[in-house]
């Protein structure tokens, strides 16, 4: 497997690790959003003293692509591109979603058993979410959504396994929400999970344009009222 970088700065919480093979080798994490361009590169430098490694080094550069923060997304991903630049590495661009689904995947001695929907603030009574099973398979196309009641919770609602809510989203999302085969549980910190989805694309080569790459803001609200 591959020496990659990742850079996760689509949340309020920014982490940097260095990861090989199924392993994390170092990972700082810094919980001032306002301040994330400045840590960036001082923890890449750090990582890079604890392990020994060069940055020359890494094969690749994974960062979480978003939905998330505006400015962070914008921060996260022009440091990755400037590093792949700079190096001539290639940049992997990964779903946030994605990331917070493996990281309680990861968590659950039987994941099958759950679907999980990760939920990120969007402010007001919007949050981007998604439904995955246990394997990444898409049940809820990735989205930014309003939070409409009982036309928001009909595609979890119709689900046979329990649905489990996580993340920054989540707990609006809990006072309204109505009775049904759902759970609400802490998302798992660490960047184990965005290892896991890079080396699968690295491995693939599931490479992102430099030049071209954009953040995935899912700017445009919609309700599921319809579906």
């Amino acid at each position: 497997m591959a020496l990659l970088l990742h850079i996760d700065c689509a949340a309020g919480e920014a982490c940097v690790s260095l990861g090989e093979s199924d392993n994390i080798l170092a990972e700082i994490t810094h919980m001032e959003q306002k301040s994330h361009a400045s840590f960036l590169q001082s923890a890449i430098n750090i990582i890079l003293e604890k392990t020994g490694k060069q940055l020359s080094n890494i094969d690749a550069v994974s960062v979480s692509a978003g939905p998330g923060s505006y400015t962070g997304l914008r921060v996260g991903l022009s440091s990755a591109k400037g590093i792949c630049y700079t190096l001539n590495k290639p940049l992997i661009l990964l779903n946030t979603l994605e990331i917070m689904a493996e990281k309680v995947i990861l968590e659950q001695e039987d994941p099958g058993r759950i679907l999980l929907a990760p939920m990120i603030d969007a402010r007001r009574m919007e949050v981007f979410t998604a439904l995955y099973d246990d394997h990444l398979n898409i049940l809820l196309a990735p989205g930014a959504y309003l939070l409409d009641g009982k036309g928001f919770v009909r595609p979890f609602a119709n689900q046979v396994k329990k649905v489990c809510f996580f993340g920054s989203g989540m707990n609006k999302w809990k006072e309204i929400c109505p009775n049904g085969n759902f759970d609400f549980m802490d998302l798992p910190a660490g960047s184990a999970a965005q290892n896991k989805i890079a080396q699968s694309y690295f491995v693939q080569k599931r490479f992102a344009d430099i030049a071209y790459s954009e953040p995935l803001y899912f700017k445009s609200f919609y309700t599921t009222a319809k579906i």
